[in-house]
């Protein structure tokens, strides 16, 4: 009798101390990879919104390699007849056989909006707001497209999580407001303090911004959607972790193409033109500098000019190894009517097959 008790505390004190450990080993992986929660605005997930359906998304494994491409003419009217005949596509160096060739007119969008509030931006931030609600306000489907508001200095906040629900979208670009350095005296004099709790507070930490929303932001998204960074800053970075070439790198991986609005006190600060345009244009966007309001308006619009003019290439490629290497991609005119006319074609640079993937990284959420 006493031997069938001790089994039976036997077989108690095992279930015990499995459910003991089974707590334990989930609390270390909830910490293990670092999660963004919801916003505490608009956290009810949407009937239509694409990452209320993710449950719903069956994703099937390609090689398919997707370019997506703009052709305009030299006083950049945007050119919408162009026919498979009259491009090709070219990977390092090597001709490639078009899959598909149509126009994109109509895919949804997942846009995130990255907005500089270091001092640099005190100046220009009120007009940054005006054309940010407006773009918003014209850009934006009820049901069909996404858009994300993030503030930055030397860390990344999320304002107001990926929503269709614009008024959200307003109120989060209203609450955005400049974060001053310890000791800024204004017109870009900074008299650091004797103590500095928070080194980064202030500081602008760009490419660590792109990065982190290409991770925990983008890359999350439904494959459907058009996968879109609108970065308004001056380009002037003081602390990243990250290089630029890193988060080109990160934001190619998501399939995000980075559109650069260069703007801020170009009187005490300056704008790195050359980095943002790089920047861009590595991902297939492009960059803007604007000198007044008018020029900031116009920006924006054509920005979403560009994201409804666009052509959608996809083909196998040649090279079938999954190393993870970067691949250069070209695309030609072949046509040489078309090629007299001088057309511009704007498109990412080139893509990184399918490899190990990179760590995560971290937003935060107000």
């Amino acid at each position: 009798m006493r031997g069938r008790n001790d089994f039976a505390w036997i077989v108690v004190l095992l279930l015990i101390a499995g459910a003991l450990c089974g707590q334990a080993q989930t609390r270390v992986c909830a910490q293990a990879k670092p999660q963004v929660r919801p916003p505490k605005v608009d956290q009810a997930p949407q009937k239509n919104d694409p990452k209320a359906q993710e449950s719903e998304v069956v994703r099937v494994e390609t090689n398919l390699v997707n370019i997506f491409f703009t052709a305009a003419d030299k006083n950049r009217r945007f050119i919408t007849t162009l026919g498979q005949q009259d491009i090709r596509v070219i990977e390092d160096g090597v001709p490639q056989e078009i899959f598909t060739f149509q126009r994109e007119t109509d895919r949804p969008l997942s846009i995130a909006i990255l907005v500089d509030v270091s001092a640099s931006e005190e100046l220009t931030l009120p007009s940054e707001k005006v054309a940010a609600r407006e773009f918003i306000k014209t850009v934006l489907r009820k049901g069909k497209d996404e858009a994300a508001i993030i503030s930055f200095t030397g860390d990344a906040t999320v304002e107001q999580g990926l929503t269709d629900n614009a008024d959200h979208l307003q109120k989060a670009i209203d609450r955005i407001a400049i974060v001053l350095p310890p000791g800024y005296m204004g017109g870009g004099v900074i008299v650091p303090p004797i103590y500095n709790p928070d080194p980064r507070a202030g500081s602008t930490a760009i490419w660590d911004a792109i990065w982190v929303t290409a991770e925990d932001l983008l890359s999350e998204t439904n494959d459907k959607t058009r996968r879109t960074i609108i970065l308004l800053t001056d380009g002037v970075d003081t602390s990243s972790r990250f290089k630029r070439s890193e988060a080109v790198e990160r934001a190619m991986k998501a399939g995000a193409v980075i559109y650069s609005i260069g703007i801020g006190d170009t009187q005490n600060f300056g704008v790195e033109k050359d980095s943002l345009r790089k920047l861009s244009e590595r991902t297939g966007g492009l960059a803007f500098f604007p000198k007044d309001e008018t020029d900031l308006r116009a920006a924006f619009g054509q920005i979403e000019q560009e994201l409804r003019s666009q052509y959608l290439v996809a083909y196998a490629p040649t090279n079938k190894r999954r190393d993870g290497s970067y691949r250069k991609v070209e695309i030609e005119l072949a046509n040489p009517e078309l090629r007299k006319q001088k057309l511009l074609l704007n498109y990412r640079q080139g893509y990184f097959a399918q490899g190990m993937a990179p760590q995560s990284g971290e937003l935060r959420n107000k």
